[in-house]
């Protein structure tokens, strides 16, 4: 196709700032918009590019150069060097004496990550349901927006005239996340695996829709050497999602930790199919990382590693990914069908992790997944953070955390607050030891009434009693480790 962000952006003599390039002024469009471009049909070749496009089943097919991998000798030397980035490190406070749990700080511009925690997900840079402030006062600390929604509307241009993330949402003193747009892309063709998975079915009602518009959106992604190509679900209009155009958008949105572009192929793909995609995703990232490190502007890079439930193709994204310089490392692709298949998956990957010191001394985020059953499962196999809109999600439909009142080091249950056994709970607390602002003052029987009656503010209160029960989760956990009880 030949269209690349990057050849628009101006080029400027490097700075140093703390050891690290940095060029003021980068002008570069926050995303391509592309009208009337040619798209390769099943039958064209391209020698350099590598072509893709949908067939009437609407699977993504592609063909891909084999392009050889950069050597670890074209990313400057004060990239591996931790002590050229001062504006973020990990530490560790505490290793479980009986698992691969820890307890850590991973320390940003705007504050602190108490670690193992909950990423609690804000789509358009807004939580469902409940303001930033109150979620910070729950002890939410890390928040993920996603690049794409912001990329759509209102443009990471604008964002970064306000100041960037954190002034435009006045949130200034604590970390953002954000991700690289391609989880959303492809979930146009293949439909959100993540969110299913994460949900204890509750989201089957609105993953029964997502299964619909996946049938219906799959010929709306295109995917080449180059980026992927793909409409906009708000009028349609085509755009270019490049490994340097999703690093040049999060550095106009501005958060803490950014992610490289990467392909997600769905659960059910052959092994040849999965291996071009790891391969591709590798090359993504590595341009990914090299064009933020031409501007590095104060954020860290996390790589994204591949490999579906592949033995060998996981340990070989660890081994290449690692070796590079990146400042963390993020689980994505597919992670199974079900919570056993990704506790089997992270019992035998992340010891991997544990090799040598320069992986240990690394964050881990564990993408898109966050019940409980598997927070519990993933820290005690060393995750650090974890992201998921599963506690606002089932909030908005009336479903609330509680904690296992006869064994609390098990994982919690939930209630269906519009049940009729509700309507008489007078005096009844969500949970008898949660100190969240919904539990001090309104009992389950209330909150029945809001809900059956559709109050808007049905869903702020729930929501704002799930984000509560999480982080108080996170906490316990920390605890338990600190202990050595987990």
């Amino acid at each position: 196709m030949g269209f690349s962000l990057a050849s628009r952006s101006v080029v400027q003599t490097p700075v140093y700032r703390y050891g690290i390039p940095t060029r003021s002024g980068l002008s570069v469009p926050s995303l391509a918009r592309i009208r009337n471009i040619r798209l390769c049909s099943s039958s064209s070749t391209e020698s350099n590019q590598g072509i893709a496009s949908s067939n009437s089943s609407g699977t993504i097919t592609t063909v891909s150069p084999q392009s050889p991998r950069d050597r670890h000798d074209d990313f400057p030397e004060w990239a591996y060097n931790q002590k050229d980035k001062p504006f973020f490190r990990y530490e560790i406070i505490h290793q479980s004496a009986i698992s691969q749990a820890r307890v850590g700080r991973i320390h940003t511009p705007h504050g602190i990550i108490d670690t193992p925690g909950f990423v609690a997900v804000a789509t358009n840079a807004a939580l469902k349901g409940v303001d930033f402030r109150t979620a910070d006062q729950a002890g939410q600390q890390l928040i993920f927006a996603n690049t794409y929604h912001l990329m759509i509307h209102p443009g990471s241009d604008i964002v970064r005239e306000a100041g960037g993330i954190h002034a435009w949402t006045n949130r200034r003193n604590q970390p953002f996340i954000t991700d690289s747009g391609g989880f959303q892309v492809f979930s146009l063709a293949y439909g959100s695996v993540h969110e299913e998975l994460s949900s204890k079915g509750e989201l089957k009602r609105t993953g029964g829709k997502k299964k619909k518009q996946a049938g219906k959106h799959s010929d709306m992604v295109k995917v080449s050497e180059e980026g992927v190509v793909f409409r906009s679900y708000r009028d349609g209009s085509r755009f270019l999602l490049t490994p340097e155009s999703t690093v040049a958008s999060q550095k106009d949105i501005g958060a803490d930790i950014i992610i490289p572009l990467d392909e997600l192929p769905p659960y059910h793909v052959d092994r040849d199919r999965l291996v071009d995609s790891v391969d591709r995703t590798h090359r993504w990232e590595t341009r990914s990382l090299k064009e933020h490190l031409k501007n590095v502007q104060n954020q860290a890079m996390y790589s994204v590693i591949h490999g579906g439930i592949d033995r060998e193709l996981r340990t070989k994204s660890i081994d290449y990914l690692t070796s590079l310089p990146f400042d963390g490392y993020a689980i994505g692709g597919s992670l199974g069908n079900g919570r056993q298949e990704l506790k089997e998956l992270l019992t035998w990957m992340m010891p991997l992790f544990d090799q040598t010191p320069h992986r240990r001394s690394k964050p881990r985020h564990l993408l898109g997944i966050a019940d409980e059953e598997s927070i519990r499962n993933a820290v005690v196999h060393g995750i650090d953070t974890m992201d998921s809109c599963y506690p606002t999600r089932i909030a908005r439909h009336g479903t609330l955390l509680v904690r296992n009142k006869d064994d609390p080091s098990k994982p919690g249950t939930s209630i269906k607050i519009r049940n009729q056994e509700n309507a008489r709970a007078f005096g009844v607390k969500i949970d008898d030891e949660c100190q969240c602002t919904t539990c001090q003052h309104y009992d389950r029987a209330y909150l029945w009434h809001l809900f059956k009656a559709n109050e808007p503010i049905a869903a702020t209160l729930a929501a704002q009693h799930n984000i509560h029960y999480m982080n108080d989760l996170m906490l316990r956990l920390r605890q338990d480790i600190m202990e050595d009880r987990i």
